[in-house]
């Protein structure tokens, strides 16, 4: 990673609207902040327009970066708070949503499943998840946000995101049980 100076002096540039500065930061980020978007939608596309919403606010706001905490730290705040007015504008993703789980076993998934499978696979089934699953799901796990947070965030009753979680806990956990069984299959 380039050092405090080298920040310093790339937040400068882009303060000052030049576009060199701005590709570098625009590069150095994109991975972590693809991967951030990428947990609040359904596809790359969809995440890749939120990602460049996200990078026109940094550089929009650039001058409002404080240095009280780290760049990439604020750059991934703009990047959750763009998902998360995207999806207030889209509300209604937050009804009950009907998914019908009930042919599938509920046994626990095993430790030894869950430490086989790679960032991809679980970032593959959390996007799986309905998109208020998802988004409650990834702000209160990944982001750390608390159930008052997230309800303040998204407009949601405190109860709504505890019942969110609950469900895309469940739904994940079936989703790895899934997975056990051609695994283990594969090692009898």
């Amino acid at each position: 990673m380039l050092g405090s100076t080298t920040i310093d002096k790339l937040i400068a540039g882009c303060a000052k609207g030049d576009r060199k500065c701005q590709r570098t930061v625009y590069e150095m980020f994109y991975g972590k902040m693809m991967g951030v978007c990428l947990r609040y939608t359904n596809n790359k596309e969809e995440a890749r327009d939120l990602l460049h919403d996200g990078f026109i606010k940094v550089f929009e706001n650039i001058n409002k970066f404080n240095y009280s905490g780290s760049f990439e730290g604020w750059i991934r705040r703009i990047m959750v708070n763009t998902t998360i007015d995207h999806f207030r504008k889209n509300k209604n993703i937050f009804v009950k949503d009907i998914e019908d789980f009930s042919n599938i076993a509920s046994e626990e998934p095993n430790v030894d499943v869950l430490s086989q499978l790679r960032t991809e696979d679980i970032m593959k089934a959390v996007q799986t998840l309905s998109p208020a699953y998802r988004t409650v799901f990834s702000l209160y796990v990944i982001e750390g946000y608390s159930h008052k947070e997230v309800a303040e965030e998204l407009g949601i009753s405190v109860g709504t995101s505890k019942s969110n979680l609950a469900k895309a806990k469940n739904n994940l956990k079936k989703l790895f049980m899934v997975v056990k069984t051609p695994i283990q299959e594969k090692v009898k």
